[in-house]
Protein backbone atom coordinates (compact mmCIF):
# COMPACT_ATOMS: atom_id res chain seq x y z
CA UNK A 1 0.00 0.00 0.00
CA UNK A 2 1.02 3.38 -0.81
CA UNK A 3 -0.08 6.61 -0.47
CA UNK A 4 -1.55 7.31 -3.89
CA UNK A 5 -3.92 4.53 -3.60
CA UNK A 6 -5.51 5.76 -0.90
CA UNK A 7 -9.19 6.23 -0.79
CA UNK A 8 -11.67 7.60 1.19
CA UNK A 9 -14.66 5.17 3.18
CA UNK A 10 -17.41 3.99 0.24
CA UNK A 11 -20.29 6.50 0.61
CA UNK A 12 -18.21 9.20 3.02
CA UNK A 13 -18.07 11.70 0.16
CA UNK A 14 -20.81 13.48 -1.68
CA UNK A 15 -20.87 14.86 -4.70
CA UNK A 16 -21.79 18.54 -4.09
CA UNK A 17 -25.49 19.67 -6.25
CA UNK A 18 -24.03 21.98 -9.51
CA UNK A 19 -27.11 24.19 -9.48
CA UNK A 20 -28.09 26.27 -12.63
CA UNK A 21 -26.34 24.21 -14.92
CA UNK A 22 -29.12 23.76 -17.66
CA UNK A 23 -32.19 21.95 -17.49
CA UNK A 24 -30.68 17.97 -18.62
CA UNK A 25 -29.05 18.20 -15.01
CA UNK A 26 -32.92 18.53 -13.34
CA UNK A 27 -31.26 21.60 -11.42
CA UNK A 28 -31.80 24.14 -14.06
CA UNK A 29 -34.15 26.62 -14.47
CA UNK A 30 -35.19 28.16 -11.05
CA UNK A 31 -31.75 26.49 -9.68
CA UNK A 32 -33.89 25.32 -6.48
CA UNK A 33 -34.83 28.70 -5.25
CA UNK A 34 -38.79 29.02 -6.41
CA UNK A 35 -40.05 31.45 -8.62
CA UNK A 36 -40.16 35.40 -8.14
CA UNK A 37 -39.66 37.46 -5.60
CA UNK A 38 -36.24 39.08 -3.92
CA UNK A 39 -35.08 35.25 -2.16
CA UNK A 40 -35.11 34.10 -5.70
CA UNK A 41 -33.31 37.12 -7.00
CA UNK A 42 -28.97 37.35 -7.14
CA UNK A 43 -27.56 39.64 -4.64
CA UNK A 44 -30.65 38.75 -2.04
CA UNK A 45 -29.75 39.69 1.38
CA UNK A 46 -32.61 39.81 4.24
CA UNK A 47 -32.89 43.14 6.48
CA UNK A 48 -32.92 42.38 10.13
CA UNK A 49 -36.28 43.16 10.90
CA UNK A 50 -37.64 43.02 7.39
CA UNK A 51 -41.43 41.77 7.15
CA UNK A 52 -41.86 41.77 3.52
CA UNK A 53 -42.97 45.19 3.12
CA UNK A 54 -45.34 45.12 6.28
CA UNK A 55 -44.64 47.10 9.02
CA UNK A 56 -42.15 45.84 11.35
CA UNK A 57 -43.01 44.86 14.42
CA UNK A 58 -40.08 47.11 16.32
CA UNK A 59 -41.58 50.28 14.26
CA UNK A 60 -45.43 49.20 15.35
CA UNK A 61 -44.76 49.13 19.13
CA UNK A 62 -43.95 52.46 21.00
CA UNK A 63 -40.73 53.99 22.36
CA UNK A 64 -41.41 55.26 25.59
CA UNK A 65 -39.27 56.42 28.71
CA UNK A 66 -35.36 57.79 29.06
CA UNK A 67 -32.14 56.74 30.16
CA UNK A 68 -30.31 59.32 31.48
CA UNK A 69 -26.61 58.92 30.90
CA UNK A 70 -25.24 61.60 34.06
CA UNK A 71 -27.28 59.06 36.20
CA UNK A 72 -25.09 57.37 39.19
CA UNK A 73 -25.86 54.44 40.26
CA UNK A 74 -25.26 53.30 44.15
CA UNK A 75 -24.82 50.03 46.22
CA UNK A 76 -26.73 50.06 49.17
CA UNK A 77 -25.63 48.97 52.58
CA UNK A 78 -28.19 49.63 55.26
CA UNK A 79 -26.94 50.28 59.39
CA UNK A 80 -28.23 46.76 60.10
CA UNK A 81 -25.56 45.43 57.84
CA UNK A 82 -22.88 47.58 59.18
CA UNK A 83 -24.09 46.62 62.68
CA UNK A 84 -24.00 42.79 62.27
CA UNK A 85 -20.72 43.42 60.42
CA UNK A 86 -19.21 45.18 63.54
CA UNK A 87 -20.46 43.02 65.92
CA UNK A 88 -19.00 39.52 64.11
CA UNK A 89 -15.55 41.25 62.94
CA UNK A 90 -14.85 43.46 65.96
CA UNK A 91 -14.98 46.81 64.00
CA UNK A 92 -15.03 50.23 65.26
CA UNK A 93 -14.53 51.80 61.39
CA UNK A 94 -15.87 50.47 58.36
CA UNK A 95 -14.52 52.00 54.89
CA UNK A 96 -14.76 50.50 51.35
CA UNK A 97 -12.18 47.97 51.77
CA UNK A 98 -13.66 46.40 54.76
CA UNK A 99 -16.89 46.32 52.73
CA UNK A 100 -14.74 44.65 49.40
CA UNK A 101 -13.31 42.31 52.06
CA UNK A 102 -16.39 40.65 53.10
CA UNK A 103 -18.06 40.22 49.80
CA UNK A 104 -20.91 43.07 50.26
CA UNK A 105 -19.41 44.90 47.40
CA UNK A 106 -17.09 44.83 44.26
CA UNK A 107 -13.80 47.41 44.37
CA UNK A 108 -15.54 50.11 41.58
CA UNK A 109 -19.47 49.79 43.48
CA UNK A 110 -20.41 53.05 44.56
CA UNK A 111 -21.26 52.75 48.10
CA UNK A 112 -24.54 54.96 49.83
CA UNK A 113 -25.34 54.08 53.46
CA UNK A 114 -29.34 53.25 53.64
CA UNK A 115 -31.21 54.11 57.41
CA UNK A 116 -32.62 50.15 56.96
CA UNK A 117 -32.68 48.62 60.45
CA UNK A 118 -30.69 49.11 63.95
CA UNK A 119 -27.48 50.42 65.09
CA UNK A 120 -25.98 50.35 68.71
CA UNK A 121 -21.99 49.72 67.36
CA UNK A 122 -20.28 53.22 67.95
CA UNK A 123 -19.03 53.30 64.09
CA UNK A 124 -16.69 55.45 61.64
CA UNK A 125 -18.17 55.28 58.27
CA UNK A 126 -16.68 56.18 55.41
CA UNK A 127 -19.11 55.78 52.18
CA UNK A 128 -19.82 57.79 48.81
CA UNK A 129 -23.33 58.87 50.41
CA UNK A 130 -25.43 58.71 53.43
CA UNK A 131 -28.94 59.06 53.73
CA UNK A 132 -30.49 61.44 55.77
CA UNK A 133 -31.81 58.85 58.44
CA UNK A 134 -28.48 56.50 57.90
CA UNK A 135 -26.39 59.71 59.37
CA UNK A 136 -29.26 60.21 61.95
CA UNK A 137 -28.56 56.48 63.56
CA UNK A 138 -24.58 56.48 63.11
CA UNK A 139 -24.58 59.97 64.68
CA UNK A 140 -27.21 59.18 67.51
CA UNK A 141 -25.06 56.76 69.02
CA UNK A 142 -21.60 58.79 69.00
CA UNK A 143 -20.53 57.45 65.76
CA UNK A 144 -18.91 59.80 62.22
CA UNK A 145 -19.44 59.62 58.83
CA UNK A 146 -17.00 60.39 56.28
CA UNK A 147 -18.06 61.16 52.40
CA UNK A 148 -14.91 59.92 49.99
CA UNK A 149 -15.31 60.98 46.38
Amino acid sequence: MNLSSLKPAEGSVKKRKRIGRGQGSGRGGTSTRGHKGAKSRSGYKNKIGFEGGQMPLQRTSPKFGFNNKFRVEYKGINVSTLQSLAENKGLDTIDIETLVANGLVARKDLVKILGNGDLTAKLSVKAHAFSKTAVEKIQAVGGNIEKIK
